[in-house]
């Protein structure tokens, strides 16, 4: 499988210009909070919108691949790793018979 090629560089970095653009709408309330944040960060408010953003859309896509488990759950799934294999009938049918590309002729 082919990796894809990221469309950008860090939380902070994009690679390429920047050209396309993102519209919110916000409470005045919302606005003064994120200015505020954005000051103490030393930031624009897009600066700091597009890097906080960013930064949570990061974190959504690691979840999606990382997980975290209790103590209870990891001995368990340890144990099942560490039985001796069971071949099934069915699995040693599947695994010794040809695959259907090497028949096609």
């Amino acid at each position: 499988m082919k990796s894809k090629t990221r469309a950008y560089r860090s939380r902070e970095g994009f690679a390429g210009a920047r050209s396309a653009r993102l519209g919110l709408r916000t409470t005045p309330a919302q606005v003064a909070l994120i200015q505020r944040a954005a000051e103490v960060k030393g930031k624009s408010v897009s600066e700091f919108v597009l890097s906080s953003a960013c930064e949570k859309a990061e974190q959504t896509l690691i979840d999606q691949r990382f997980f975290s488990v209790s103590e209870e759950a990891w001995r368990e799934f340890n144990d099942a790793l560490e039985r001796p294999v069971q071949m099934k009938e069915g699995l040693r049918r599947l695994l010794t018979e040809p695959a259907l590309w090497e028949n096609a002729e």
